[in-house]
Formats: C-alpha cells, sequence, structure tokens
C-alpha cells in the first residue's frame, strides 16, 4: 500500500502558528491582529508551502516554481522567493518560514496516519511513501515512528505524480503487483495511479489535527477489521 505525504500522512500547521514559531525563532513576537494579517499575506503570495490558495507567480520565479519538486534548490528558491514578495520589517522571515517545514515541529500529523499505518505493517502489509516533494521527508518520518517506511520522492526519481512511471516505481520498491497496490491520497495526482493499473483511495486534505478518514484503507486491506 503507498501512501502520499502531504495532506495525506500529515500536514503542515496553520498559517498563524506557523508564522508566529518562524517569528519567534528570529526572536521576534507581535500581537496577534499584526501576526494574523502577516500570516495571510504570506499564505496570499504562496510563500507558506502546501497552503492553498490562487498563486501569482512573479516571472523571475517561474523556472524554479516549475521545477520545485524536482530540485532542492528549486524547492528552496521558489517558495522563500515567494515569500520575500511580501514587504515586513524582519529580516531573514522568508528563509524562517520555509526552514518549518523541514522539521517536525512544522508538521501536524493527521490522527489516523500511525495507528493505520503501524496496523497495516503488524498485518505483513508493505507500506510506503510516494511523494511529489523537494526536500527530503524521511527524517519527518522518523520522528514519528514512521521511520522504516520506504519512500519515493520526486526530486530524487526526477518523476512527478500522476507519471505512471512513478507509481511503477512504487510497486517495485514494494516488490508489489500494481494491480495489487492501492494508492492513498488526496488530491487528482494520485488519483492517477489508476492509469498505472493501481486502486486509489481520496481521503481529504483535512485541517491539522483533524482526522481526514485515512484509516478507510485499513478497512479496505482488511474488511472484517474493526
Amino acid at each position: 500500500m503507498l501512501f502520499d505525504f502531504h495532506g495525506t500522512l500529515a500536514m503542515t500547521q496553520d498559517p498563524v502558528t506557523w508564522v508566529g514559531a518562524a517569528l519567534v525563532d528570529l526572536g521576534v513576537a507581535l500581537d496577534r491582529g499584526r501576526l494574523t494579517v502577516l500570516a495571510d499575506r504570506l499564505a496570499t503570495a504562496g510563500g507558506l508551502p502546501g497552503i492553498t490558495r490562487d498563486i501569482r507567480i512573479p516571472p523571475h520565479l517561474a523556472e524554479v516554481w516549475a521545477d520545485r519538486d524536482l530540485s532542492e534548490y528549486a524547492h528552496r528558491a521558489a517558495y522563500v522567493g515567494l515569500a520575500r514578495t511580501v514587504q515586513t520589517d524582519h529580516e531573514g522571515l522568508a528563509e524562517a518560514v520555509y526552514e518549518r517545514i523541514l522539521a517536525p515541529e512544522g508538521w501536524v500529523v493527521y490522527p489516523d496516519a500511525v495507528p493505520t499505518i503501524k496496523a497495516l505493517l503488524a498485518a505483513g502489509v508493505a507500506v510506503g511513501v510516494i511523494s511529489n516533494i523537494g526536500f527530503d521527508i524521511r527524517p519527518l518520518l522518523h520522528a514519528w515512528g514512521l521511520g522504516d517506511l520506504p519512500a519515493i520522492l520526486s526530486y530524487e526519481v526526477g518523476l512527478i505524480k500522476p507519471d505512471q512511471k512513478i507509481f511503477y516505481r512504487a510497486c517495485a520498491m514494494l516488490g508489489a503487483e500494481p494491480e495489487r497496490t492501492l494508492m492513498v491520497g488526496d488530491t487528482p495526482a494520485d488519483a492517477g495511479a489508476v492509469y498505472a493499473g493501481l486502486r486509489s483511495l481520496i481521503v481529504p486534505a483535512a485541517n491539522p489535527g483533524t482526522a481526514n478518514g485515512l484509516s478507510a484503507a485499513l478497512h479496505l486491506a482488511f474488511p472484517s477489521m474493526e
């Protein structure tokens, strides 16, 4: 069984918490009102990776934005560059905001994620992670007790979902046939696994800390399991 990462296993912190923590890292504290405005401006500009907004990409960032899931450099340059389009009095904020996604404390694991995966592993099901992403998520998985999960990351293999080849690579990693593999994710790119012969379960990218129905994967694998 394959799981997407962002929006499926875990979600970044809400923008106000995220930006507030980045400011604390810089030794800055803002009142709630000013912090909320700043967080909204950064989210609207696209400077908070994974926060869904209609983003207008400035021409000078178009190339790195297109390659953000294929290169660590492009991923950082794209999101730090977008955050820098927001004028603030806080030097280094764009970089501090980005650094939060590289650390476990910058994320909130969905409540069903770890119990579901551990139950699958205990039952002998091969489980892996497949993600369109521009940085190494393995330290995060390790911090959450999932460090033994193999992972296929787009920036490492040069393939991006829904390209069928990335799903084939992931199935080979697990030693599983595509037609006997379930892809669990939260986007149409994850649903594209069906074109590679896999089955697909799409769950909502719920708010941080909110159950997103991930445990349905367990019931699909073992219908009699409560």
